[in-house]
C-alpha cells in the first residue's frame, strides 16, 4: 500500500503520508500542538513509506511537522514534503492542513486608509533597556489608542496592522492609532514582572501619549505571555487601560499547567494568577478573551474569564476551532477585537 499523496481532512479524521520507498527512515511521528494523544502519533510502515490516520480534534486547521528518525537513531523535525502549504511563526515555518470548513478572513484583502507611521525607542531605566515602538496611524486625527505586546510578530504573522487599517477604512470601528511594542527580553519582561509593568505605564505609555497628543487610557492587546503581561500591568496600574484583548493568555495554574513548571518564571506567573483568582474585586474594564478549542491554555483561559466576571468585569470568552498560534489569533480579531473596541469607544 502506498502512503497518501498528501495530507487530508475528512470524515472526522486527519490523514498523513510520507514516501520512503528505499526504506531509509526508522520511524516517523506527527509533531502537533492540538492535544492528539501521544500514543496515536507514530506512523505505520507501508509498502511505499509511512502513513498515519488520527481522529480529528475540534479544529479547522492544523499546523504540524514530521519528526523523522534516521537509521543512526538521530531525529529531525521537518515540514511535510507533500504539502506546499506553509505558515510562518515565531519559531519557524510549519506545514498547515486546512479542513473544508476553514476560510481566511475577508479583511485580509480589504484596502486601508491613508496612513502615517513612526518609530521611536523609549528608555526604561527599571529594565536597563529600551523599548522599541512602531506606531501606525490613520490620516484622520484621533485620540484613541490600541497598544500590542509582541508587536512586530503580531504584525508579521497575524496581520494586525492590516486588520486595523481594514476595520477603520470599512467604518467597522472608529479611527485609532495602533502601537506595536517590541518584546525585548520577552520571557523576563512579560512574565508578571513588576519592573516591566512599571516601565510600560510610567515610561512607554506617557511617551506614546505625548507623541500622539492624547491623555486617554489605552486598549491593551496581547497573546500568550503578552496577554498575561497586559493583564498584570492593568492590575497594577488600572488607570492606564480602557479595555483588554487577551488571546490564549498564559494564566498558569498548578492544577492545569504543572507541565510548564520548567519555565524560568513559572512560580512568578502562578503567584500572580493566584492573587487575581483570590481577589474579591478589581477595577473592571471591558475584556475580550479568545483561545483555541484544542490548546492546553483553554482551561486556564476559561477560569480567568470566570474570575474576572465574578469581580465585575464585562468579559466575553470565544473559543475558536484552532490552537495556540498566530493564525488562530489573527482569525479571531474580527469579530472579537472589533466588538471590544466598539464596547470601549461606542
Amino acid at each position: 500500500m502506498e502512503p497518501a499523496a498528501g495530507p487530508s481532512c475528512a470524515d472526522g479524521t486527519l490523514t498523513f503520508g510520507l514516501p520512503d520507498r528505499e526504506g531509509q527512515l526508522r520511524g516517523v511521528r506527527l509533531f502537533q500542538g492540538v492535544g492528539i494523544p501521544g500514543d496515536l502519533l507514530d506512523f505505520a510502515r507501508t509498502d511505499g513509506g509511512w502513513a498515519l490516520t488520527v481522529p480529528r480534534p475540534p479544529i479547522w486547521r492544523l499546523e504540524y511537522l514530521f519528526e523523522v528518525r534516521h537509521a543512526d537513531g538521530s531525529t529531525q523535525l521537518a515540514r511535510d514534503p507533500q504539502n506546499p502549504k506553509r505558515v510562518g511563526g515565531a519559531f519557524g515555518d510549519k506545514s498547515v492542513l486546512e479542513c473544508p470548513e476553514y476560510r481566511e478572513p475577508e479583511w485580509l484583502t480589504w484596502d486601508g486608509p491613508e496612513e502615517i507611521t513612526r518609530d521611536f525607542a523609549v528608555t526604561a531605566p527599571g529594565l536597563h533597556a529600551e523599548v522599541n515602538v512602531h506606531v501606525w496611524s490613520p490620516a484622520t486625527p484621533t485620540d484613541r489608542v490600541v497598544v500590542a505586546h509582541d508587536g512586530p510578530e503580531y504584525d508579521k504573522f497575524a496581520s494586525l496592522t492590516q486588520y486595523c487599517a481594514a476595520m477603520v477604512r470599512a467604518g467597522r470601528v472608529a479611527p485609532f492609532h495602533l502601537v506595536l511594542l517590541a518584546p525585548g527580553d520577552r520571557n523576563e519582561w512579560y512574565s508578571a514582572n513588576p519592573a516591566y509593568a512599571r516601565a510600560l505605564t510610567t515610561n512607554v505609555l506617557p511617551r506614546v501619549r505625548a507623541e500622539l497628543g492624547t491623555d486617554k487610557p489605552v486598549v491593551g492587546v496581547g497573546a500568550s505571555l503578552g496577554g498575561l503581561a497586559m493583564l498584570h500591568a492593568h492590575r497594577r496600574h488600572p488607570e492606564s487601560f480602557a479595555g483588554l484583548f487577551l488571546q490564549s493568555g498564559s494564566f498558569f495554574r498548578p492544577s492545569y499547567d504543572g507541565h510548564e513548571s520548567s519555565f524560568q518564571r513559572y512560580l512568578r506567573l502562578v503567584r500572580f494568577v493566584g492573587r487575581v483568582a483570590r481577589a474579591t474585586s478589581g477595577t473592571p474594564i471591558p475584556v475580550a478573551i479568545t483561545c483555541g478549542r484544542a490548546e492546553e491554555n483553554r482551561h486556564n483561559n476559561r477560569e480567568m474569564a470566570h474570575v474576572l466576571r465574578r469581580q465585575g468585569y464585562p468579559v466575553t470568552l470565544a473559543e475558536v476551532p484552532d490552537a495556540h498560534n498566530f493564525t488562530a489569533w489573527r482569525d479571531a480579531l474580527d469579530p472579537h477585537l472589533t466588538d471590544l473596541l466598539r464596547r470601549v469607544w461606542g
